[in-house]
């Protein structure tokens, strides 16, 4: 991967994508913690302008291919909160863990491929910034019915 040059919000304009509007809570927690100098994002859904386009077990209801499509804006969604406490994406020095939960059928083992739509799009967006360490597990339900919800933990820079 190659370091991604220019403002985080170019490179993602460069890519297509716009970062949204972060995802209002579902309970009681706020979508980002700044400690020190890290960000710890809350678990992320799938949303998109308020909604979950697509439910259901990954392997049952939902392909493989969705679900990673999914897990991509899982990501975005997480670089927003990152971005509502950290003020500048800019400011991320890099992401240094991804968990990525996956709603599954009693018989998918895919869970690491979907889970790379979230890693990719960071690697994409971020460059050597968005190497990481990770976790992809499988569960029985998410909430709502979601597919897939994302979490990330960043490093700032100064």
């Amino acid at each position: 991967m190659s370091e991604a040059r220019g403002s985080v919000e170019s490179r993602l304009a460069e890519l297509g994508l716009t970062l949204p509007e972060v995802a209002a809570p579902l309970a009681s927690y706020v979508p980002a913690v700044l400690s020190g100098s890290y960000v710890y994002t809350a678990g992320q859904l799938p949303m998109v302008d308020g909604r979950l386009p697509v439910t259901g077990k990954v392997g049952a209801e939902v392909t493989p291919e969705e679900a990673r499509e999914l897990a991509r804006v899982c990501a975005l969604n997480a670089l927003a909160a990152v971005k509502s406490v950290a003020g500048d994406l800019d400011r991320i020095a890099r992401v240094v863990k991804v968990v990525g939960f996956v709603a599954s059928a009693p018989d998918f083992t895919g869970q690491p491929g979907v889970v790379n739509g979230a890693s990719e799009l960071l690697g994409e967006v971020l460059g050597d910034r968005g190497v990481h360490a990770r976790s992809a597990v499988g569960v029985a339900v998410l909430p709502i019915d979601a597919p897939v919800e994302v979490e990330i933990q960043v490093e700032l820079a100064d």
